[in-house]
């Protein structure tokens, strides 16, 4: 289904209405939330892995990457933000009026498997959290995670603050664990404090370095950024930008750090607990727990999964919200969020099952990383159609991005490819002498993808360079035109679904209005007992008489104030048996009540306006 909306999140756009006049502190509390949503990607169960893995074998050595990360992520998160702000735009919906179709699909296919990849992060993230608290087994674990599915269609039906005070709630869970493990484990001081200085990085600590960088500048951020902030209403005016660019600064900046202190703290658990004690190989979280509580006693481990389990929820609900973001963006496809987010759950949940299966528990670590390094190899491609958008004087007029902003973003863009680039070559090496560069399909793969992967970088890099930015329709609707609107024609046939409940006045009401004393309306009311679903119009249950009884009082009570009436029952299925009487009866306007239920009450009674006007090609109206 096409988005019929040019808005980002149309769902919550522009719900928090900050144009208000308020003090400075209700101003700031207002704005602050998207960043919060964002900054749960950055304390996700994948950097967990990462920061462990980097705490146990080179203790506080690496606390400077984390710091770096933190800093290009602040940059490049108020970048985004400037963008949905300014252009109203998410950087999805800027990359499909910049690039080519071709491109735009290839961004977009990177852009899933980043989402995968994190989804892949939360899934085992809450699967090793449940078996840590629970004892739950993992497999079990990560299939559960399915059914989460449903808690971001429940909150965002609630409106965009329930979600960031939900957010906002575990991530205060998260940091009040850490802050208590930080008091159990007493880290050197001196040694935190010499981990600030940076180090050379090559090997298997350049490797960790890259996975921290992915864990924390995450792309799915960037587009999740661009979009969220667009959910608070603010005057379109220099000022009013202004102000809101600024606040969202100060929301960005006190949220990632929020998130840099979790993140550190991670780290420096594993350098205090493990590598000063000399396990310098501990990359699996579950083994991180288990040591804990045999260094530490019972209470740091159990804050240990405590805050794990509250980092994967909160990571999976911002997760969905990116993948509908770049979905709509890119394709300009609108999907069921229940739909998109079951798809992007399955997606994670196959590697993990398979993982599982064919190499054991202990392999779930190693996936984490994995993902994390994933997801840094895809962030040249969010990063730099970012830094070109809010570079453009023709897009952002006077709020483009100032020199020292531009000399900063780049310079952050190629410190992360080159380092990217460093470790493809590594890997690259790494394969070529391993068993299986002796499969030349293999080698062709490898080099295939290389190829066009470089080249679809090359391009994205230079092409705003040399190609004006136009600016298209972004939403499917035809050129604004004069409307020429003939006289309404008159209904001579008006069908009437009724099931003998309170919304049965107003359909009839509704339906009477729209005809005159020469229409003919026509009454329909289906079966739906097991009997007449079995025996169709054969059935002659207590449920029939009782309809057939009350759609006759119906028409006699209408028949008598002077229209014309007749009935039709049908058995069965609903939907299915509606458009066949209408179509039976030439129906020219179809009424039907609506009962208002959505979600997962939709799912459970089932949705039969929705099944209905998809079958039946004549106008159909909805009383509610």
């Amino acid at each position: 289904m096409s988005s019929k909306s040019g808005k980002s999140l149309s769902e919550v756009h522009e719900s928090v209405d900050v144009t208000v006049p308020k003090s400075r502190m209700k101003t700031l509390l207002a704005f602050i939330g998207p960043a919060y949503l964002v900054s749960v990607g950055y304390m996700d169960p994948g950097n967990w892995a990462t920061d462990i893995a980097g705490g146990s074998r080179f203790g506080y050595s690496l606390i400077w990457i984390l710091l770096l990360s933190n800093w290009v992520a602040l940059l490049l998160q108020s970048l985004a933000a400037r963008l949905g702000i300014v252009k109203g735009w998410d950087l999805a919906q800027a990359s499909r009026q910049q690039y080519p179709a071709w491109v735009n699909f290839s961004l977009y296919v990177l852009a899933e498997i980043a989402i995968a990849a994190t989804d892949l992060a939360e899934i085992i993230g809450m699967a090793i959290g449940l078996n840590l608290l629970f004892d739950l087994p993992l497999l079990y674990g990560v299939l559960i995670t399915v059914f989460d599915t449903f808690l971001l269609l429940f909150l965002i039906n609630k409106g965009i603050r329930k979600i960031e005070l939900f957010i906002v709630s575990l991530v205060s869970i998260i940091g009040l664990s850490f802050f208590a493990e930080m008091l159990i484990v007493k880290p050197d001081l001196h040694g935190v404090m010499k981990g600030f200085l940076p180090s050379a990085l090559s090997g298997e600590s350049l490797y960790i370095a890259i996975g921290i960088i992915g864990a924390t500048v995450m792309p799915h951020n960037l587009y999740l950024h661009s979009s969220l902030v667009q959910t608070r209403k603010i005057k379109r005016d220099e000022e009013g930008i202004r102000k809101a660019i600024r606040f969202n600064f100060f929301d960005s900046a006190i949220a990632l750090n929020a998130a840099f202190f979790v993140n550190a703290a991670i780290l420096i658990l594993a350098a205090a607990a493990f590598h000063r004690n000399g396990y310098n190989q501990v990359a699996d979280i579950s083994n991180a727990h288990q040591l804990l509580n045999g260094i530490f006693g019972s209470l740091a481990p159990t804050l240990f999964a405590i805050a794990l389990i509250a980092a994967g929820q909160s990571s999976t609900i911002t997760g969905t919200l990116a993948g509908q973001i770049v979905m709509e963006g890119y394709l300009n496809l609108r999907i069921s969020p229940w739909i998109r987010r079951l798809i992007t759950r399955l997606i994670a949940v196959v590697p993990a099952v398979i993982t599982l299966f064919y190499f054991g528990d202990g392999e779930l670590g190693e996936l984490l990383i994995l993902s994390q390094v994933i997801l840094s190899l895809q962030l040249g491609f969010a990063i730099i159609p970012l830094i070109h958008f809010t570079n453009n004087a023709g897009l952002m007029g006077k709020f483009k991005n100032p020199t020292w902003v531009k000399t900063l973003a780049w310079i952050s863009a190629i410190i992360i490819i080159g380092l990217n680039i460093k470790l493809l070559s590594e890997e690259v090496g790494n394969f070529l002498e391993s068993s299986y560069a002796q499969y030349t399909w293999l080698r062709v793969l490898l080099y295939s993808a290389l190829a066009f992967t470089a080249f679809l970088l090359l391009y994205v890099t230079i092409n705003p360079f040399i190609t004006e930015h136009k600016e298209k329709n972004i939403v499917p609707h035809q050129p604004l035109k004069r409307l020429n609107i003939a006289k309404p024609k008159d209904f001579k046939n008006i069908g009437i679904t009724v099931d003998f409940s309170s919304h049965d006045e107003a359909s009839i009401q509704h339906a009477l209005g729209l005809g005159n004393k020469s229409t003919k309306y026509f009454l329909i009311h289906i079966v739906e007992s097991a009997a007449a679903r079995r025996h169709g119009e054969d059935v002659m249950d207590i449920e029939t008489l009782k309809d057939i009884q009350m759609i006759e009082s119906y028409a006699k009570d209408l028949a008598e104030q002077g229209y014309s009436i007749e009935y039709k029952m049908g058995y069965g299925n609903r939907a299915q048996n509606i458009q066949l009487i209408a179509e039976e009866l030439n129906v020219q306007l179809l009424v039907m009540g609506a009962h208002g239920h959505a979600g997962l009450k939709d799912i459970i009674f089932g949705s039969t306006v929705d099944a209905v006007r998809h079958k039946l090609k004549i106008p159909i109206l909805v009383v509610r």
